[in-house]
């Protein structure tokens, strides 16, 4: 049934029964399929989502928006993944071989693939096991390091970034089996403002943030939270899915250690100010959740209510927010 008030944004567009197919395909009506669709249906991309499973979301797209998420799903599930270790067969049974102190981890290091990727990789190996030695020859492992950056980058400025990325993960990885927080100010100075890819910029970042808190340098993730802040900064204001996004992965990374709360402070600050600037209520729940996560209790608390009396009552957000309004109430103010 076709709701004919389309001016009104929180009334249902569009609703029919559909079955799911032998093939385990869902076909879309052709009535409003012509709507969405008229001119074609090729490079059509639909985001599926399950929050209950009852209910599955699809949600359209933008090509660039698709191939940009393809990219986040691919990291995480690739960086998801262990590094299973080698084994040999003996008597008809494999046996796994002992490995004796810190291994390289190429699937952390090696997320997307490049050109010289076969070729930087027993360099990187060369590289680890310099820095597992005692005592390390400091010179003799940048060097390599620098060898393998100068040897290999192109005037592809996308090859460039899986490059730049696989190095930061890599040593990012040696900061934390071998001590040498050091690094992290080298990486800063040396390679992450090279990289002219905003996602992987965004992903080497995130990955030195990890790392500076693990080691405790939190002043240092305090200058990388600055320049992801800054880079948010960067997207018109028409590419909201991508902002919202770039923040999700940011919380994600730093909500569990509380350590230095300028971090948190930096964060809630620039979701406030975007908060006044977006008028989509579900965004506005995004931002809330945030706080949440944060632990800025009673700031998402206040903004919830806000928005929920705000709300006219058919608005099918209203339970929605009611909701959280009430878990954040019950919850202690940090």
């Amino acid at each position: 049934m076709e709701n004919q008030d389309k001016d009104d944004p929180e009334k249902i567009y569009f609703e029919d029964i559909v079955n799911l197919k032998k093939s385990g395909g869902i076909t879309i009506p052709k009535n409003i399929r012509d709507q969405l669709f008229p001119e074609s249906i090729e490079n059509i991309f639909f985001k599926i989502y399950v929050k209950e499973k009852d209910k599955i979301i699809l949600e359209i797209l933008p090509e660039e928006e698709a191939k940009k998420l393809s990219e986040e799903l691919k990291l995480k599930k690739a960086t998801q993944q262990k590094m299973k270790p080698k084994s040999k067969e003996v008597g008809g049974r494999k046996k796994k071989e002992k490995v004796l102190g810190p291994q390289p981890d190429f699937g952390r290091y090696f997320v997307y693939d490049f050109k010289a990727q076969q070729k930087l990789r027993p360099i990187l190996e060369s590289i680890f096991y310099k820095f597992a030695e005692t005592p390390i020859n400091f010179e003799d492992a940048m060097g390599r390091i620098k060898y393998g950056l100068v040897s290999y980058l192109g005037s592809n400025s996308i090859e460039n970034a899986r490059l730049y990325f696989s190095v930061i993960n890599f040593l990012c990885d040696v900061i934390e089996k071998f001590n040498i927080p050091n690094l992290i100010e080298w990486i800063n100075d040396k390679i992450i403002d090279n990289i002219k890819s905003k996602f992987l910029y965004e992903q080497s970042l995130l990955s030195l943030i990890s790392t500076s808190n693990k080691m405790q340098k939190y002043e240092k993730s305090e200058i990388f939270v600055n320049k992801i802040l800054n880079n948010i900064d960067s997207y018109s204001k028409n590419e909201l899915y991508n902002i919202l996004n770039s923040f999700e992965n940011l919380v994600k990374i730093v909500y569990k250690d509380r350590s230095y709360p300028q971090i948190f402070e930096l964060i809630k600050e620039k979701l406030l100010i975007y908060l006044k600037e977006i008028e989509d209520v579900d965004y506005k729940i995004q931002i809330i959740e945030m706080l949440e996560n944060l632990k800025f209790i009673e700031t998402a608390y206040n903004i919830a209510k806000e928005i929920s009396m705000n709300l006219p009552p058919e608005s099918h957000r209203v339970e929605l927010l009611r909701e959280i309004v009430k878990r954040l109430h019950k919850k202690p103010i940090v």
